[in-house]
């Protein structure tokens, strides 16, 4: 009898790699902490460092979590746009959504200072962030929607997609020659990416956003399962193609927009994760895959993340360099290795 992979399999086996990849990430870093230390802090022991306590409460366990929410979100937002798009290429970072997010942030943090003074009090600066980021999001995905109603190739779609993205980024160069030095050197910090200036109320805000940007994808993955063989075979099947697609807008800019407003552009995870997550499991059956992917999406950036904090060192790399770096050659062994039109 052959053993075979079975989903069921996938997510015990991902779920354990999560949690030793999660744990290998508390531990290493400038200051080493014994794993025999984190697993016993974990469960409601004591350090036997005091120092371990600072370290491990107001810096490693906010970005760890942190990089989880990251990959779970650009997971579930890619796979989205990959299946509402049915472009194999599509993805926050492609198709230029995570530049309009990149442009809400530029917009409030190098010419939102008068409007902040206007507005006192209502709102925190971590939910302005976050606000700010995710209109920006939703205003490309929704350009991009249009867009699609009138170009049905994907490669077009594509390309629509990168001259948004540029368009964005020309007015961020606009709006950056005209600023201040202060206010650009924080928005040059930003867009590098980093998981590491999250605290736990921007934190909060984070989690929220997730899940409500992940809940109504979940909701609807039978819709997904039906947009995979055409619009018009989904409205025989009772699918509201409207409605659908403004729940993909507003679930992909809030998951985005959370995701850039407070790491950064980050490029990759968005658009290989899905890949790799259908491959594994062989299915496109999106009941398994939303929760295929963001588990898996969770592990890479927790990978990402340990990498790029260079154990010994005080240095810590962009977190976007990283993703990129091993991401690239990932994306075009995907693309060439295997037939993205069977799937789409």
């Amino acid at each position: 009898m052959k053993n075979k992979f079975t989903p069921s399999l996938y997510f015990l086996l991902s779920g354990i790699g999560c949690l030793l990849v999660w744990v290998l990430n508390l531990g290493l870093g400038s200051v080493a902490i014994p794993f025999t230390e984190i697993v016993s802090r974990i469960l409601g022991n004591e350090f036997s460092k005091s120092s371990w306590e600072i370290i491990f409460l107001e810096y490693r366990l906010p970005k760890s979590l942190t990089a989880i929410l990251v990959g779970i979100s650009l997971s579930v937002s890619g796979l989205q746009m990959q299946t509402y798009f049915r472009n194999p290429l599509a993805g926050p970072f492609v198709l230029g959504i995570s530049s309009g997010a990149g442009l809400g942030v530029a917009i409030w943090l190098m010419a939102g200072a008068a409007v902040g003074t206007l507005i006192p009090g209502i709102f925190g600066n971590a939910w302005m962030l976050f606000l700010a980021a995710t209109s920006g999001s939703m205003a490309v995905l929704l350009l991009m929607s249009l867009a699609a109603w009138r170009v049905r190739d994907s490669m077009t779609l594509l390309i629509i997609g990168l001259m948004f993205g540029s368009l964005a980024a020309a007015i961020i160069s606009v709006i950056s020659f005209f600023s201040q030095a202060e206010q650009l050197k924080l928005f040059t910090v930003w867009s590098m990416g980093s998981l590491g200036s999250t605290g736990w109320n921007q934190l909060a805000v984070f989690f929220v956003a997730t899940l409500i940007g992940v809940s109504p994808a979940m909701y609807l993955a039978k819709s997904y399962n039906a947009m995979l063989l055409g619009e018009n075979y989904a409205q025989s099947m009772g699918v509201n193609i409207s409605r659908l697609r403004w729940i993909m807008i507003i679930s992909t800019g809030i998951l985005t927009g959370c995701a850039t407003a407070f790491c950064g552009p980050i490029a990759f995870i968005g658009i290989a994760v899905p890949h790799i997550a259908r491959m594994i499991l062989k299915t496109s059956d999106h009941r398994l895959l939303f929760p295929g992917s963001a588990i898996l999406g969770a592990i890479v950036m927790l990978l990402c993340d340990t990498i790029s904090q260079l154990p010994g060192s005080a240095q810590t790399l962009p977190i976007n360099a990283i993703t990129s770096l091993f991401g690239a050659p990932v994306v075009i062994w995907l693309i060439l290795r295997r037939n993205f039109s069977k799937e789409f």
